[in-house]
């Protein structure tokens, strides 16, 4: 997590990265099964998301098998 990050006031951090490379998915395979965009999908993976909708969080998980917070959790 960097100094900018904390500066927004917020600490959540994303793992996309290691949720796909478990699964051995693509972005892109995901973004096409959960129905977003890959470049929304890129935002919240590199921690730059301000927000997710629950919809899309619950997709994400549906897709991957995993709970929310597998997907997301919040730094010290």
């Amino acid at each position: 997590m960097s100094p900018a990050d904390l500066e927004d006031g917020h600490r959540i951090v994303c793992h996309l990265d290691e949720l796909l490379e478990a699964r051995g998915m693509t972005l892109t395979e995901l973004a096409e099964r959960v129905g977003v965009s890959i470049v929304n999908l890129s935002i919240l993976k590199n921690n730059r998301a301000k927000a997710v909708r629950f919809s899309t969080l619950t997709a994400i998980c549906d897709v991957l098998d995993c709970q929310p917070g597998d997907v997301l959790s919040m730094a010290r």
